[in-house]
């Protein structure tokens, strides 16, 4: 078994079972042999098992957050949060499921008929990370289900506790084995089974973009379609005519969500010079009144970090930037609470030559960077290998343009903090992986489109 650890006091929360390579074979087996009658089964029929899983979750959605509370660390506000946004997903695919079209083509012969239809890929799988236990499953197997796959995930080992209720839901609503099926055990050797059988047909995957790379490797010698959710170094620019407590508000929302362990976290921010000091302060003086603590509480707190291994990288990246001359004006070390509590920190006096400006931090940390103009902003923005997200804020309708078009990420969010909801494509470009999420436009990463020529129609 594989003990499962609260991040906030160390205490065990529960166990996953560690299968070994023929349990996870099995699971294959399982979910290829599923495939043929669940991608028979009418859209309409997908569509209310669906709707059934969703109206079971929801109806239950606090023993969902108080168990991703303790196996996360993340505070309740946010795993409340964060069940509602995956419940979206569950409820967007339901209905989409039903909206899977193909076309007509005008033909090209006088006793011909052209269509297009689309139908399921096949056999899928999926590996998602710790930091979103709940909406990463259901934004995976929802798609997937509806579209007609079936679909084997892999969850994290650090927080497989709520991925396996979200199958015994599933269960209960009706969801046949073998159409969701879940895996835990050995990372390297689960990922080798999954890219190396070919009856898998698609993999979907969240996490770095190290381990992304080695998945589109392996799955590129048997062809697989991917999905690639990767690292991200958001970067969070404010110009001087910015409504600048929406900006404030919107930049800690985003940085201070999960304790800054998320991929869209703003991890560079450009502030212009004119309001530079304005912003800051305002920082310094929100995010001072936040409490750190463990994640039952029954308002918002900045939690743990999710091991030793993110602590440590935490500390020695805000170590590492005290020494090239980076200057604290809050936290900058870990908290008295001990453990894997750290303080939220703001760090200015930066430059793009530091590690920090390059590093995905994935902890409460907030670097300030200054700019004078667009041209140089932007600039800097595009300086890195990724492309996730960008934020800017902005009252200038025309720069609010250029921006969307400049900006090379996958997403450009102006003017805000969030980005997430089911009915929006949620992706990027560059190292940051490719594919979509939500949307109708996720749904067609697991549709193959056949045309179809229908001849010999003349009278």
């Amino acid at each position: 078994m594989i003990d499962v650890l609260n991040p906030a006091d160390g205490s065990r929360v529960g166990a996953a079972p560690h299968m070994n390579g023929a349990a996870v074979k099995a699971a294959i087996d399982r979910t290829c042999g599923a495939f043929p009658a669940w991608s028979r089964k009418l859209a309409r029929e997908r569509s209310e098992l669906l709707r059934r899983w969703f109206e079971l979750v929801r109806d239950d959605k606090q023993v969902f957050a108080e168990l991703m509370v303790r196996e996360n660390g993340k505070c309740l506000a946010e795993a409340l949060g964060e069940i509602d946004y995956g419940l979206g997903f569950i409820e967007w695919y339901a209905e989409e499921a039903k909206r899977v079209y193909g076309d007509t083509i005008p033909s090209h012969a006088n006793d011909a008929a052209v269509m297009v239809i689309k139908e399921p890929v096949g056999p899928t799988a999926a590996i998602t990370p710790w930091n979103f236990p709940f909406m990463m499953i259901t934004r995976k197997v929802a798609t997937a289900l509806a579209a007609g796959c079936t679909m084997i995930i892999k969850p994290s080992e650090e927080t497989p506790l709520t991925a396996y209720k979200l199958l015994e839901y599933a269960r209960k609503a009706g969801i046949p084995e073998g159409v969701f099926e879940m895996v835990t055990g050995n990372p390297q050797e689960i990922g080798a089974l999954f890219t190396s059988d070919d009856r898998i047909r698609k993999i979907s995957f969240t996490g770095s973009t190290a381990v992304g790379k080695l998945l589109a490797e392996a799955s590129g010698q048997a062809l697989k379609k991917m999905t690639l959710e990767l690292g991200g170094n958001a970067p969070f620019i404010v110009f001087d005519d910015a409504n600048l407590d929406d900006a404030v508000s919107g930049l800690i929302a985003a940085k201070l969500r999960n304790s800054g362990q998320v991929c869209i976290s703003p991890n560079r921010i450009y502030v212009q010079d004119g309001v530079y000091d304005r912003v800051v302060a305002a920082v310094v003086e929100k995010v001072s009144q936040f409490r750190v603590d463990q994640g039952l509480q029954p308002e918002f707190v900045v939690g743990p970090l999710i091991n030793q291994a993110g602590f440590d990288k935490v500390v020695q990246l805000v170590e590492d930037t005290k020494r090239r001359g980076g200057k604290v004006l809050l936290g900058g070390k870990p908290h008295e609470k001990g453990g894997l509590f750290h303080e939220p920190t703001v760090l200015t006096d930066l430059d793009d030559d530091m590690p920090i400006a390059h590093t995905e931090i994935f902890g409460p940390v907030f670097p300030f960077y200054r700019f004078r103009d667009e041209a140089e902003v932007v600039s800097r923005a595009n300086d890195t290998e990724y492309g996730l997200v960008t934020y800017a804020c902005t009252r200038d309708l025309g720069r609010a343009f250029r921006l969307s078009r400049d900006i090379e990420a996958g997403m450009v969010i102006l003017n805000s903090g969030s980005v997430g909801t089911a009915s929006v494509p949620f992706g990027g470009v560059k190292h940051s992986g490719y594919g979509r999420e939500g949307s109708y436009y996720g749904i067609e990463e697991y549709v193959e489109v056949k045309y179809v020529l229908m001849a010999g129609l003349a009278s």
